[in-house]
């Protein structure tokens, strides 16, 4: 079977359509440039903002042209991540699927099902003539994934709709009517080059296998964390023998936990043989502890070249520290909602930069604005204290729930009516564009629903076939029930 097989085949269609056309956030480019032809080939009304977000405008079927227009949102962009051993570019490359019994993935990469699924189904009603609806603005928005971008230059007056429908959630039976806000916080460090030790023996560590995941809807699972894991033996070493660092690299994005990471360091030659007893000392201790979330982790360390240089002692013990000491996971759960995540915060990234840098990244995220500032405020203080600059990105806000929503009111018995079942009426501890659009649009009445997706952000993300189908049924069913106003 291929993906063109599966049901409801108009959406699979365009989902096929889209992993054939690169689109990493901040180069959706080719993706623009097919909404606006996919508009002008069925005949719709479209436009473009400087941002590059594509509205297209699709008439009410009959009979339905007095209710309130409803805008369907879905953003562009995909998390562009691959395994180490994957040769892929996803600025010219297609995303090669492969089906797995329930399940939609791609060879060694990230799908894009997050949220390609989402633009598929808005194109798939866009492109349909049996389908009931009022009036519709499809919203297709960029850069979602790396800094809210399209969200945030949206004009106040580029929609008209009522009611907003985002397709960017990844569990079947949810629909979400709250949000995490969120915002970045990186600390560099700068170093001077000293020259290699004489008489080392130097190592590459590497951390690989790890799941990864979403760095919100996925942080209270408790996956493991490439930079934290490699830091503890990194850390170890240094307190143990006369260490030096001369590279360290981890993890990409801020809103993905880090699935890999190595460092490249030494120790005097006569210690060679402690180098590997550590390891095989901690190796099994952190697969122990997250054998049942993490059963793929391996941790191998083995000789490699002389480097060029090596970082400044100062600098090596306070960075070590510091990414030690810095908090990673959940921070605290939300009183109101039980289950809820309330506040997290993600150590995303390690990287070595011009101008002899190393820049930590991490991701705060809270449903309560106050908690999102406390959180970065708290990894400010760990690498102010490690002598890094400390710079806060501007953030985004969260959505607060409605719970006297109409177009909630609808899906909740649209849903019931199909499966015989509730719902589950949720908040979500990520950050969807719906605070934004809500900052600018105070009148719009929003709820957000989707497939199942598992594993995004990472190469082994993966959206579950019947669950697309279950979802396309249920948007049709809220859309042929829009309330009145």
């Amino acid at each position: 079977m291929t993906i063109k097989e599966l049901k409801p085949g108009i959406v699979w269609n365009y989902f096929h359509e889209l992993t054939r056309i690169p689109r990493p956030s901040k180069k959706e480019e080719k993706v623009i440039a097919y909404l606006l032809e996919f508009a002008k080939k069925h005949n719709l009304e479209a436009k473009k903002d400087e941002a590059g977000n594509v509205l297209i405008y699709k008439p009410a079927t009959k009979g339905m042209e007095h209710l309130p227009t409803v805008i369907l949102q879905g953003h562009v962009d995909m998390v562009c991540e691959k395994n180490r051993d994957t040769v892929h570019d996803f600025d010219n490359d297609p995303i090669e699927t492969v089906i797995d019994g329930d399940w939609l993935k791609a060879k060694g990469t990230t799908l894009g099902a997050d949220n390609g699924v989402g633009v598929a189904a808005a194109l798939a009603i866009l492109a349909s003539d049996d389908i009931q609806h009022s009036n519709l603005e499809c919203l297709f928005t960029i850069d979602e994934e790396t800094g809210l971008t399209g969200a945030y230059a949206l004009g106040k007056d580029f929609l008209k709709g009522d009611i907003l429908i985002n397709l960017d959630t990844e569990e079947e039976g949810e629909v979400y009517i709250g949000c995490a806000g969120g915002k970045i916080t990186t600390a560099t460090f700068t170093y001077k080059k000293e020259d290699v030790p004489a008489n080392y023996f130097w190592f590459r560590v590497e951390v690989k296998g790890l799941n990864g995941g979403h760095s919100g809807s996925e942080i209270h699972k408790g996956l493991g964390n490439a930079n934290k894991i490699l830091n503890r033996y990194l850390w170890a070493m240094s307190r143990k023998y006369d260490f030096a660092l001369a590279e360290i690299d981890g993890g990409n994005l801020h809103n993905a936990i880090p699935r890999e990471a190595y460092a490249i360091a030494g120790v005097p030659y006569g210690r060679k043989e402690d180098v590997i007893v550590e390891m095989n000392l901690l190796a099994p201790q952190i697969e122990a502890e997250l054998k049942a979330v993490d059963p793929k982790l391996e941790m191998t360390v083995k000789s490699t070249d002389t480097p060029s240089f090596v970082v400044d002692k100062d600098t090596t013990s306070n960075l070590l520290n510091a990414i030690y000491a810095c908090p990673h996971g959940v921070l605290g759960m939300s009183h109101e909602i039980p289950g809820l995540v309330e506040t997290s915060t993600n150590l995303a990234s390690i990287k070595m930069k011009e101008g002899n840098t190393i820049v930590i990244t991490t991701s705060q995220r809270s449903s309560t604005d106050s908690l999102k500032d406390d959180a970065g405020n708290i990894i400010n203080a760990v690498f102010t204290l490690a002598k890094a600059e400390v710079k806060h990105s501007e953030g985004y806000p969260g959505w607060r729930p409605n719970p006297d929503s109409k177009v909630l009111a609808v899906a909740k018995k649209a849903y019931k009516d199909l499966f015989g079942k509730d719902a589950e009426i949720m908040a979500i501890h990520a950050g969807l564009e719906c605070g934004l659009f809500l900052e600018k649009y105070p009148h719009l009445d929003m709820i957000s629903c989707g497939p199942t997706i598992r594993e995004a952000h990472s190469p082994e993300e993966k959206v579950q076939i019947s669950s697309v189908d279950k979802w396309w049924v249920f948007l049709l069913e809220i859309l042929k029930n829009i309330p009145a106003k």
